[in-house]
Parts: C-alpha cells; structure tokens; sequence
C-alpha cells in the first residue's frame, strides 16, 4: 500500500480503498497519536458531510476512538472550517472531518485537526500512518471504565453560525445573495447565516440525498450558479463546495469571481482599512499571472508557496501574514478562522460590496485574468511524481520545450494532484486556443507514457 495521507488527509473510494476496516484503524491510530500522552480522557469531536458513506465511515472511525478511549461527540453534517473552530473554541483535544470535499459522492475521506484547529503536519501524519501500516508502535485498547462512548450535540453548528455571523462589522440588508450549497454541509449553515445578517438570500442545490453532492453544482459546476444569479437579481452570488471550506464568486452579470479575485478584493479592503500587515497575500503558484501584475500596480505583495491550503498556511504562519489562499476559492482568514472557510470567506465579500457600495464586478475588475488552461492528465498513482515522469525521455523534454517557450510570455506548471491519480497541466499565455492545444497534447503524452 502507497502512502495513504495525501495533501488533505485520506482519501479514497468509500468501502472500496476507505473501507470501515481503514477506518477503524485510522481512529485508533489518530487518537493514540494526538491525545495518547495526555494524560487524561481526551475529547474528540466528529463531522461529516452529506455523502451516502458518512454513515458508516463515521460508525467505524467513532468505534476506533473509543476502543482507546476516547470521548466522542458527534456534530452531525457539518462544515469541514467549523470543526476547525469548534475544536479550539470548544476545548476539544482534536477534531475529525469526514469528507471528500469538491469530489463526486462516491469518494470520502477522513481529516484530523489537532487541538489548536490545525490540520495535521506531515510528521504527524506520517507517524499516524507508521502504526497502522507498520505496527511501529503499539496502541493499547482501553478495557472497563476507561472504554470511550460517543454523544451526539447538534448544538455546535448554531455555535458555528453565530461565529461566522459575527466575522463582519456591517449589516447586509439591502443585498440580494443567491448561494449554491452543492447538496453539501453549506446547506445547513449559509443561508442562516447570510439571513441573520439580514441579506435577501436565494438558494439552490440545499437538498442532499447522499448522492447528489457537488453533482452539477457547487464551485466545480459554477454555470448553474451564474445563470441563477440574473435569474434572482443578485447583487452576488455564492457557490461552496461540498464541505464548504471553499468558494467562488459570481457577480450581478453573472460573471465569475474567482479565488485569486476574492482574494484581490478583501486583501485591498484590509489594506485600505489598515488590517493587511507587511500588505502582503500568501498564493500559491497556481494563481493567475493576473493576481500578481495586480499586486505589483496596486502596492500588494505577494508571496507564493506550492499548491496546497497547508503549505499557504504554513507560510502565514511563519510571517505573521492574515490572508492567503488558491484560485480554487480555498481562502484563509487567519484573524477569524485556522482553515479555508467558504461561508467566512462569502460572508467577508459580500460585506466589502457593503462597505464600498461597489457592484462586484467594478471591484473584481481590480485584476485581469490572463488565459489559463488546465489539463489533466490521469495516470497510474505510481507514477505521478515528478520524479517518475521526469524519467521518461519524451515527456521530459516536451515539458522542457514548453517551459522555455514561454519564458518570456507566459507561464508552464507540472503538478501531480494530492488527492486524485492525476497530473495536472497548466498553461498561461495570450492564445487562449493554442495553449489549449498545446496542454492537451502535454497530457495525452503523459496518458500514454504513464498507464
């Protein structure tokens, strides 16, 4: 078996790759880890969203925390960010998230956040992942009394949604705000919260049945959300993914807004109001060539980290930075929250449009976006890394051909995916049409080289 965390904890085929036997032993294995020297009965709070699998993942992962002796307490469907503020504001000693995001139903996947609300570092992961595959160390099952049990407190998410409520220090009444939930965990927490700040909120895509989320919808499938938007009139609209740590944007044309462009709006809201130390946002290497002449015209600085939510936060952290994130809409706020939160990130739009009494698309028009192709390329998991692909002679050098291309013009960026057998080509130049034909031909190369 390869590795199993990948860059936003296990993911997998529900009862397939994650079956409730891995489950089971990731729960023994992450409680023992993060709350094994504590010393005392540790407390770990459980989420989950929509999909089908949650039910039995969440039944299996709950039967490993207890057997040595954790205290579970289940918060139901829930967003993945309000794990990450429960944990800390809750004094829970970690936090469980059972979710696979932006994928189809189908997938699923188990997150940790440790006491503080962070996900896991990579050494922690990796140790985690030594015991179940290795038996490195040996975790002892809790016997009598100290056997853990599990509660249920559906409590927490009204606890989530005063909090996101409070992020803003302005009303919304007079916006109209149409939200896309993806059939996911925004569908108990948006509107509410949007409402309660006393928007016109018009809603899609709220009623999950387990397999519906993000299936034609959410911020994989924003076309619904913009034809949706001159619908209803919206001064905005709103689309999250599955588990609601993302969003994207559509403004009163239904135009996209995306993440590099939220991104451009609220950090020049907070440089404008004094908020934005050092003036600097954290990106990754995938945002537009766009966001960064934007930077350079309009007195930004922007550092650039590789593409993952962890490594951006890492970066945050290290230099004291409030707001960074990726062209995806995976926005963190670090004055409000630890992760990438979609209903604090909508929330701190929509509140700018307030605040300016600018139409979305006259501030989105801070920045233009250069044409930007992504293919992907599905390949063995095997041989996803760069090290392997490099290997082969063809691809090497076709890489190399169009890296030196568009030196001067332009940018190339090879990656593998971190949660999916995948490696992804990407683009940018000013022919939209050839760089298109040029990245498929980049990834039906790779398609044939690495199957």
């Amino acid at each position: 078996m390869g590795r199993m965390f990948g860059t936003d904890g296990v993911r997998g085929i529900a009862n397939d790759e994650l079956t409730p036997e891995l489950a089971l032993e990731i729960g023994k294995a992450g409680a023992y880890v993060l709350t094994g020297s504590s010393g005392k009965k540790p407390r770990i709070l459980v989420g989950k969203d929509t999909r089908i699998s949650g039910d039995i993942l969440e039944s299996a992962l709950t039967a490993g925390l207890c057997s040595v002796g954790a205290e579970v307490v289940s918060a139901g469907v829930i967003p993945t960010p309000a794990i990450a503020y429960l944990v800390r504001e809750c004094g829970f000693d970690a936090g469980v998230m059972i979710s696979a995001s932006h994928n189809p139903f189908e997938h699923n996947g188990i997150k940790f956040f440790s006491g503080d609300g962070y996900k896991l570092s990579d050494e922690t992961e990796n140790r985690i992942e030594d015991i179940i595959l290795d038996g490195k160390e040996k975790v002892v099952r809790a016997t009598h009394e100290n056997i853990g049990h599990r509660t249920e407190d559906r409590s927490l998410v009204d606890k989530y949604i005063d909090f996101a409520v409070s992020v803003t220090d302005v009303r919304l009444d007079g916006l109209k705000i149409a939200i896309d939930c993806a059939n996911g965990a925004s569908s108990v927490t948006a509107r509410r919260a949007l409402e309660g700040l006393g928007a016109q909120v018009f809603v899609m895509c709220d009623k999950p049945d387990g397999i519906n989320i993000n299936s034609g919808c959410g911020s994989t499938h924003i076309e619904g959300l913009q034809k949706f938007v001159k619908e209803c009139g919206a001064d905005a609209g709103l689309a999250f993914d599955g588990d609601a740590d993302r969003v994207l944007a559509v403004d009163e044309n239904g135009d996209l807004v995306d993440g590099d462009k939220i991104m451009a709006i609220c950090a020049l809201d907070m440089k404008d109001r004094g908020m934005l130390p050092d003036n600097t946002v954290v990106a990754t290497v995938m945002s537009n060539l766009g966001f960064f002449k934007m930077g350079e015209e309009k007195g930004l600085k922007i550092k650039q980290t590789k593409v993952g939510d962890r490594y951006v936060l890492e970066e945050m952290l290290r230099c004291g930075h409030k707001i960074g994130g990726e062209q995806s809409g995976h926005v963190i706020l670090l004055d409000n929250n630890t992760t990438g939160d979609g209903l604090v990130t909508g929330i701190t739009l929509v509140s700018v449009i307030k605040r300016s009494g600018k139409a979305l698309s006259e501030l989105a028009s801070v920045m233009r976006i250069y044409p930007q192709v992504l293919v992907n390329a599905r390949v063995k998991n095997e041989f996803k890394s760069e090290d392997k692909y490099m290997a082969v002679p063809e691809i090497a050098a076709a890489i190399e051909k169009l890296r030196s291309e568009f030196a001067d013009s332009g940018r190339v960026l090879i990656r593998p995916s971190g949660t999916e057998p995948l490696v992804r080509v990407m683009i940018e130049g000013s022919d939209e049409a050839a760089i298109k034909k040029q990245a498929e031909e980049l990834a039906a190369l790779m398609e044939e080289k690495l199957n």
